[in-house]
């Protein structure tokens, strides 16, 4: 052999090693015993395998629904096609991914029928391309929300699925940074409504949620998550901005008053724009708080005005999610708004942190202030999307299944002001 052909086989070496240790982009796997040709057939029992690269997570109930399946992907987004067969009895399918993002919401699947959705998911690592890696918080991000981070696809899956084909997509991204208000909370009875944004999308763009409980503008800077989001930012991605509610704290801190947090927001907002971001800035919604007459109390007001001060000092888009969450409190009354919030035990309720149907209805409130607001992105939003905070969607109407895991242990975050 010659030297010439020795180096050209070990290059071709090389390049076949780093191609097997790099996660494959497009799959297809059946999981009905009678696969479709070219797919990878789906066997109950087979748990997932970093050899391998795909497997079922471990569930409540092995063999139960819903159950959780993995796939190995680079960091990104991906077009997630589910086709759903029912048999003798029409069913309903939903589908959450990585840590209870909604992407589909009681699909109906008639008898004898298949059903095929399509949806985008966004996946992520905590390295940052530039350099280091974002500052992730353990135990709770490294264990808790590992499934943000690990760098696989999991899909919660509820009703009867056929087959699921994964696929690079190349679409625009909706990045979100916040608090426990929008951040993906990993399990009942807590949810923000980051968590269930995408399902108000078509499959033309992707959500990207970077938010953290306990965190304000300082914290996101502090972090270096406004750093990975900005490395991945493409021109004319956007990027929702949510903190207030932690930042009260942080007034003894010499931080987190009005000024300091309008002169952090700003550097948020600088930092997407040279990028090529949309920058949308949103209020604090309020906590849940009535005066004798049953109106909300303002506990975040000072939060709230500085939010919007500053986004008219930047010429950015605006969204009052405190002043649509008034109305929508307001709506179901002192009592029934705890129908909103999360109620870890009997008899408790968490003034401050949201369930389903809350974060559902909040999610809603700030699509609507994309519409009102003019943001761009706002042309992705599903047809016929409609919301008035003032008529919520009726609370037993709602039925969203809940996901298999339960906790009693609150958010990171004040639950009132001090």
């Amino acid at each position: 052999m010659t030297r010439r052909f020795l180096l050209l086989l070990q290059l071709a070496l090389v390049a076949m090693s780093e191609a097997a240790a790099a996660p494959r982009d497009t799959w297809r796997f059946d999981f009905s015993g009678t696969p479709a040709r070219g797919a990878t057939v789906v066997r109950a029992g087979m748990a997932y395998d970093s050899t391998r690269g795909f497997g079922f997570e471990p569930s409540p109930a092995p063999g139960s629904q819903p159950f959780f399946f993995s796939v190995d992907v680079p960091e990104g987004n991906h077009a997630v096609t589910v086709t759903f067969a029912a048999k003798r009895e029409s069913a309903s399918a939903t589908v959450k991914a990585e840590l209870r993002r909604l992407m589909l919401e009681r699909v109906p699947v008639p008898a004898r029928a298949t059903v095929t959705r399509t949806f985008i998911v966004n996946t992520r690592t905590p390295r940052i391309a530039s350099g280091g890696s974002v500052d992730l918080k353990a135990p709770r991000e490294t264990v808790q929300e590992a499934w943000n981070w690990d760098g696989r696809l999991t899909l919660e899956l509820h009703g009867p699925v056929r087959t699921i084909e994964i696929r690079p997509a190349r679409v625009p991204t909706l990045y979100l940074l916040g608090d426990s208000t929008v951040c993906d909370q990993p399990q009942e009875p807590y949810a923000s409504w980051g968590q269930m944004l995408p399902r108000f999308f078509q499959p033309s763009i992707a959500v990207a949620n970077h938010g953290e409980s306990g965190e304000t503008y300082r914290d996101a800077l502090a972090r270096r998550r406004l750093d990975k989001i900005a490395s991945l930012l493409r021109p004319g991605d956007t990027v929702l901005l949510q903190f207030g509610h932690n930042d009260q704290k942080q007034v003894k801190q010499g931080s987190g008053n009005p000024a300091t947090y309008r002169a952090e927001l700003r550097a948020h907002v600088e930092a997407i724009r040279a990028r090529g971001g949309v920058a949308v800035v949103l209020s604090p919604m309020e906590r849940r708080a009535f005066d004798a007459t049953g109106k909300v109390l303002g506990s975040l007001a000072e939060y709230a005005a500085a939010a919007a001060q500053a986004a008219r000092e930047l010429g950015a888009p605006f969204i009052d999610l405190n002043a649509a969450s008034k109305p929508f409190y307001e709506a179901l009354g002192p009592e029934g708004s705890k129908a909103a919030f999360a109620q870890p035990a009997p008899g408790k309720v968490d003034n401050t942190h949201h369930n389903n149907y809350g974060a559902y209805q909040l999610a809603k409130a700030v699509v609507a202030g994309m519409r009102a607001a003019g943001v761009p992105a706002a042309a992705h939003v599903i047809d016929g999307f409609a919301f008035d905070p003032a008529r919520p969607d009726p609370v037993d109407t709602f039925a969203v299944p809940a996901s298999p895991n339960f906790t009693n242990e609150r958010p990171l975050g004040d639950e009132a002001p001090p």
